[in-house]
């Protein structure tokens, strides 16, 4: 048998024989194959040698080419428990490459860990702990406690480091372990024969999860910070820093001096850079320091002469803290860097610069930056162009358009970024042309112009990206088609033959707009004169109030339509109200562009156009083109002559007009946004439950009839009582049956409508339009970048800022406002560390570390004692974790009583607070630690 052993390891294949194999193989899968089976049979050998070097080609297999390595755990713990350092090795390294917190043979190596670590021989210790800090559970971190408390403090700095690394994880997993540990940690933090390097990364990463709890070690970080020359430790010390001067303004005041002479002293970029960002980051109310921070931005990170990109980042990056610090001054001074940037070769640094860019902009240089960023766009590969665009998009429709003054230039400004070839912002642009349209009146014109030259243009039926904002073009120019030059023009573009090429929903909106342009352009001809031309003054009341509404909501030298006529534009007369004092004109017959023949053209076209998709496949183009065509089909009834090339229907009385006027009524009514919360402020009927069977509707809605057959009715309208009892009347007026549907539906659901008045405010419950931002540039008279505004002529800063409807003010809550609960094993760990730092007493930390090493409290000298098992202690000693805090404690507590006979009360009441703190830990608020002495 062991004959077979040592021929078994001497022919076996080392690693060096699987690397020079597989390498020399052109497809290795096979070859891994044929390898993985060698290793199956040779792992299974009782030869330790053989064994250990099977599972050598197997880890390399298994970190190379991903082999599953899951089956042999049991033979890793064999090679683990080797006597030879060079087999053990092996095993360990397995171990912490496949093992997991979940592998079932993890529980037989705790005893070999313990035994490691307890090793005279460092090295075998060091394999312990790098296994331990890998593979740890929390079942390995309770029971290895006392030997890794016991190496805490080991003369050996090899181990000591490792032991001081591994706590971390050990704290992780069983937050008790602080109770014994924490103070041995600490020693290694202050001690001056020992190298801080480990324990300060150690507080580094505690700090980063709850920095409050360590604030009382304030004076040990500070005296590193004052006497350390590694920049290693300085920049963690830094780190932790930033996180404590936040929480305490008087430890900033007092880094505030250290931080400035090393910035002064220091030759190390990576140091400097580490106190630039805490200045920026914590420090930004101390002037001096701050102003020596941009100082050494510009010399050391932003210098032309330097061309090294990691420098260029991380310059750029300090000023990006700085800019949502609300310090852009700083930024403002390396505006030409920064705009220089944006064409450099390093994308990292081009999105950096950008994110710059788009802090500065304001309501006065909005204009300027989003040209020259336009310009830079055009020039830019398309992953950075779709970034220029999508934060030109997102800036300026930040808070709703907050910094827009001149909608008519930004307008104009997204039909340009629609035409750039590069751009795939088509969702975002149709978002905003749509909700600008709804919340701006008086932008909705020239959103027509910028809609119709989208619409006319067959070239951007072939972008696929275009399609998003071509139906937004096609909804806005069909809803308010009043505001139209040409509505033929605007029909010969919705129906043009290269609409095939749009998506099926994109081309059912092209439709229902040609369908309103229809309805349009038919009662523009068709309507008689005294129903069109009918002045405000001859309106009732209420309709006299909303004609004087809505021709507020006009701008000056914008058309103003008579409420009567619909918003149907100039129909027959075409009369105008220009508000600089021109006299009101008509236009006559002959001018008029709804002529027979125009019209007789127009329904030719559509029949050509959508005859065939009458028969579409796709439901909702077929549905919205048989719409069209049963209207036409209609009117041809009611009109015959309608359709015949010479005729003429000016002056006479047809049926067909009374529906073309309901229809009109209903297109006539203006949309506005609706709130998010909208359907949370409807209140819900009392007894209705809304998750079970609606068998019960009837009687929930019980005052809600279906419309009759014989009156007009707009799809399935539904018909409150008010509205039977007024039947007769309305069907004498079948022209204003729609308004009063509508007019009713706003009075029962005005809560979701637009205000109609002036300001905005109206007598809904929606927040206030808001105003003209008085807030100061302070970018703006230093600001001066290449490129004029995108159109000069529109531009003007004193322009008054139009109405914009706002919803929806403080309902949104932010994502980065809400906290990730921590984990409750975090909670413990603070709770523990909070425990040992401040005593059950709540004692203050005192300042050893400083040049007094002391603190004064009252009179008194206060020094480092916390609750801790003293160095004292032997391995041997420690049995429960749990009790060695409490034997120090019981320590404290004796020598600070002065007479026996208060000693047993006093017990019992420190058990009763221990015991009611216990029980109230989890639930209760973080308690604020004690400030150190030092910085009282």
């Amino acid at each position: 048998m062991a004959g077979s052993s040592i021929m078994e390891s001497f022919f076996q294949r080392s690693l060096d024989d699987l690397i020079k194999g597989l390498r020399l193989q052109v497809t290795e899968y096979n070859f891994i194959s044929k390898s993985l089976e060698e290793i199956k049979r040779e792992i299974k050998s009782t030869d330790i040698q053989t064994k250990s070097i099977a599972l050598e080609k197997l880890t390399y297999l298994n970190s190379v080419h991903s082999v599953d390595m899951i089956w042999a755990s049991f033979h890793v713990v064999e090679v683990m428990s080797s006597t030879k350092f060079i087999h053990k090795k092996i095993g360990y390294l397995a171990a912490s490459q496949s093992f997991n917190e979940s592998t079932d043979v993890i529980l037989l190596i705790t005893n070999q860990l313990r035994k490691d670590l307890n090793s005279s021989n460092q090295f075998e210790a060091g394999l312990a702990l790098e296994c331990l800090a890998v593979i740890g559970n929390t079942d390995l971190a309770r029971d290895l406690t006392p030997e890794i408390f016991t190496l805490l403090s080991s003369s050996k700095d090899f181990v000591r480091k490792k032991a001081v690394a591994v706590i971390l994880r050990v704290f992780n997993k069983y937050p008790d372990a602080v109770r014994v540990s924490f103070k041995r940690l600490v020693e290694n933090l202050e001690s001056v024969n020992s190298d801080p390097t480990a324990a300060i990364g150690v507080f580094c990463e505690l700090c980063s999860k709850d920095p409050r709890s360590y604030l009382p070690l304030a004076p040990e970080f500070y005296k590193i910070l004052v006497d350390s020359k590694n920049n290693w430790v300085l920049i963690k010390v830094l780190k932790v820093f930033s996180k404590l001067a936040p929480l305490e303004p008087r430890l900033a005041k007092r880094i505030v001096d250290p931080i400035g002479e090393h910035m002064k002293r220091t030759s190390s970029k990576s140091l400097m850079f580490e106190c630039i960002r805490t200045v920026v980051t914590c420090l930004t109310d101390y002037e001096v320091i701050l102003k020596l921070a941009v100082e050494k931005i510009r010399d050391c990170f932003l210098s032309d002469n330097d061309d090294d990109p990691n420098l260029k980042y991380l310059g750029l990056q300090v000023l990006s803290i700085l800019g949502s610090k609300q310090h852009l001054l700083a930024v403002v001074e390396n505006k030409e860097f920064v705009i220089k940037s944006l064409s450099d070769l390093d994308p990292n640094i081009k999105f950096e610069s950008l994110r710059l860019v788009m802090e500065m902009v304001s309501e006065g240089n909005v204009a300027e930056i989003t040209h020259y960023l336009v310009g830079a766009a055009l020039k830019s590969d398309p992953e950075f162009c779709n970034e220029i665009l999508g934060s030109i998009l997102t800036t300026c429709s930040r808070n709703v358009y907050e910094v827009i003054v001149d909608f008519d230039w930004y307008v104009s400004l997204l039909g340009d970024i629609s035409r750039n070839p590069h751009c795939q912002k088509g969702e975002e642009i149709e978002r905003q042309l749509v909700d600008i349209c709804l919340r701006v009146a008086e932008v909705r014109p020239e959103i027509v112009r910028v809609s119709r030259d989208l619409l006319i243009d067959p070239a951007l039926l072939s972008n696929p990206y275009m399609h998003r904002i071509l139906r937004a073009a096609a909804w806005v120019s069909g809803e308010h088609i009043e505001l139209s030059r040409n509505p033929f023009e605007l029909m010969e573009a919705l129906l043009q033959p290269r609409t095939n090429l749009l998506p099926p929903l994109v081309r059912a909106v092209y439709i229902h707009s040609a369908f309103k342009v229809l309805v349009f352009c038919l009662y523009s001809y068709l309507a008689p004169k005294e129903v069109i031309s009918t002045s405000v003054g001859d309106l009732a009341p209420e309709e006299s109030a909303e004609a004087s509404e809505q021709e507020a909501s006009f701008s000056e030298g914008d058309e103003y339509f008579d409420p009567r006529m619909k918003r149907l534009g100039e129909g027959h007369t075409r009369d105008r109200n220009i508000e600089n004092g021109q006299a009101s004109s008509s236009a006559s017959l002959e001018n008029d562009p709804f002529t027979h023949e125009s019209i007789f053209n127009m329904l030719n076209m559509i029949k050509m156009a959508l005859g065939p998709l009458s028969g579409s496949d796709e439901v909702e183009v077929q549905e919205r083109a048989s719409n069209v065509l049963g209207l036409i089909d209609l009117m041809e009834q009611e009109l015959p002559g309608l359709l015949v090339r010479e005729g003429s229907l000016r002056g006479e009385e047809f049926q067909g007009v009374k529906f073309l006027d309901l229809l009109q009524n209903a297109f006539s009514k203006e949309l506005g946004p609706v709130s998010l919360s909208a359907q949370q402020r409807v209140p819900v009927p009392e007894g209705l439950l809304l998750k079970e069977n609606l068998s019960k509707l009837e009687t929930v809605c019980g005052d809600i009839n279906l419309t009759p057959s014989s009156s007009f009715s707009l799809g399935s309208v539904l018909f409150v009582e008010k509205h039977n009892s007024q039947q007769t009347e309305k069907e004498s007026d079948p022209s204003s049956e729609s308004t009063s549907l509508l007019s009713e539906h706003r009075k029962r659901h005005g809560l979701y409508y637009l205000s109609a008045d002036k300001n905005g405010s109206g007598s809904n419950d929606y927040p206030p339009v808001n105003e003209l931002s008085n807030a100061i540039d302070s970018a703006q008279d230093l600001l001066r970048l290449p490129g004029q505004s995108v159109d000069s002529k529109k531009k003007s800063t004193t322009k008054r800022r139009p109405v914009v409807v706002r919803l929806d003010d403080g309902e949104e809550a932010t994502v980065s406002g809400v906290q990730k609960p921590k984990d409750s094993k975090d909670n413990m760990l603070s709770g523990a560390v909070r425990d040992i730092l401040l005593g059950d007493e709540t004692k203050r930390m005192s300042s050893q570390s400083m040049p007094s090493n002391t603190g004064k409290r009252n009179g008194k000298e206060v020094s480092l004692d916390t609750g801790h098992v003293p160095q004292s202690k032997e391995k041997g000693e420690i049995e429960n974790p749990s009790t060695s805090i409490s034997h120090h404690g019981k320590e404290r507590r004796r020598r600070s009583k002065k007479k026996d006979g208060e000693e047993s009360s006093q017990k019992e009441r420190q058990k009763s607070h221990r015991q009611g703190r216990s029980k109230t830990r989890q639930t209760a608020e973080i308690q604020s630690p004690v400030i150190p002495d030092f910085l009282l």
